[in-house]
């Protein structure tokens, strides 16, 4: 299906961030996956090209463009490419939208050149060891004291803790026995700061090149200029980033089932059984055209929906639909697609294992399916 969501800008953008995944990613993507860690000067380098800075105001140093459809352009090359990165992915998606949206005029003078450019590069710490999901269970803790802020507490599951040079973390500034959700802040804790450490890099099960980290806060002294937007109104500020933040989960979910697709295609019109290639018999067919079906559902209901957010208007009801549809599509499809491949998909030197493993945990975080259809039935009045 034709699909009519991007101008002209995004397809030359397109074509700025394929050519830098070819020359700069591609030669040396299997070292970083098998390290588990992209180097940090991967961030530096995207800055210097304006691939970054796309959403930052052009006063400091951005393109000036607050346009979602960027974002999702990077995602779809980065998985026609067969790479993974999701700290990019968090850092532009669902990490910046925080800064861009609630800074102020100093905070914004000091950070957003450097987001610009790639000097920075940033993280969010929500989640507790004992705490997923349900944000009011939030433990960590920050004591207003004079000009600054006391912060304790430990975090976990932190995409890009371990390059971050800005952590976004949600703390507990003042307890309400009424309410769980009021009194949770957000404070910017920058690298370097006493106190703070990064912990153990978490191996999982996919997402191989995708660092995943603890963070710990030990008496850290955060300055009170470091909060970003209103004490004790976190829960609202998380709230209305939450859309993005799953739809961007739903872009990359469409990207690579897409991915897996194409490589199944070429695979079962190269690998021969029974003396025909595989691409010959007719559950092959019957497979792959109900997949590339499903496929394209999710992309009609996913381009509606980032047209939606583009315009102001994606709902979270709708932004739940999508990423619950999307992930759930993947997981099918991906599933379906190593099967085609036989002994050789369940090997990890083949890009379908990979993305095998990478697609499960789509389903997990950003809130899982059965949180998602929790929103969903509340939206229908049940």
């Amino acid at each position: 299906m034709r699909r009519t969501l991007f101008e002209q800008d995004h397809e030359d953008f397109r074509l700025l961030v394929r050519d830098f995944l070819v020359r700069e990613v591609l030669p040396v993507y299997e070292d970083w996956w098998r390290a588990g860690l992209v180097p940090r000067e991967l961030f530096t380098s995207l800055g210097k090209l304006g691939i970054l800075g796309t959403a930052v105001p052009e006063e400091y140093g951005g393109g000036g463009r607050d346009d979602y459809r960027f974002n999702v352009v990077i995602q779809e090359e980065c998985a026609r490419a067969g790479v993974t990165l999701g700290g990019l992915r968090t850092h532009l998606d669902v990490v910046l939208p925080y800064f861009t949206g609630l800074a102020d005029e100093e905070q914004r003078a000091r950070w957003f050149p450097g987001l610009a450019c790639g000097e920075l590069y940033t993280a969010i710490a929500m989640s507790e060891p004992g705490t997923g999901s349900d944000l009011a269970g939030v433990t960590t803790r920050a004591v207003r004291d004079g000009d600054h802020y006391t912060l304790n507490g430990a975090k976990t599951f932190i995409t890009g803790g371990h390059h971050a040079d800005l952590v976004i973390v949600v703390a507990r500034t003042a307890t309400d026995p009424e309410d769980r959700r009021a009194g949770l802040s957000l404070l910017v804790v920058e690298k370097g700061m006493p106190g703070f450490a990064v912990g153990r890099k978490l191996e999982k099960i996919g997402l191989a090149a995708q660092d995943t980290v603890e963070l710990s806060f030990d008496d850290v002294r955060v300055p009170a200029a470091d909060l970003l937007g209103e004490e004790g109104a976190a829960f609202t500020h998380l709230g209305r980033n939450l859309a993005q933040e799953r739809l961007a989960i739903a872009v990359g979910a469409v990207a690579q089932a897409r991915a897996a697709i194409d490589l199944t295609l070429g695979y079962v019109r190269d690998r021969t059984v029974f003396g025909k290639p595989v691409a010959h018999f007719q559950n092959t067919k019957f497979e792959l055209a109900a997949m590339a079906t499903e496929l394209e559902a999710s992309q009609a209901l996913l381009d509606a929906a980032i047209a939606a957010l583009v315009a102001g208007e994606l709902s979270p009801a709708d932004a739940a639909k999508t990423k619950l549809f999307c992930t759930e599509t993947q997981g099918r499809v991906v599933d379906r697609c190593l099967q085609l491949h036989g002994g050789y998909g369940y090997i990890l030197e083949s890009p379908i294992a990979r993305l095998y493993a990478d697609a499960r945990v789509t389903r997990i975080y950003g809130g899982t399916s059965e949180v998602l259809k929790t929103i969903i039935s509340k939206s229908l009045g049940l």
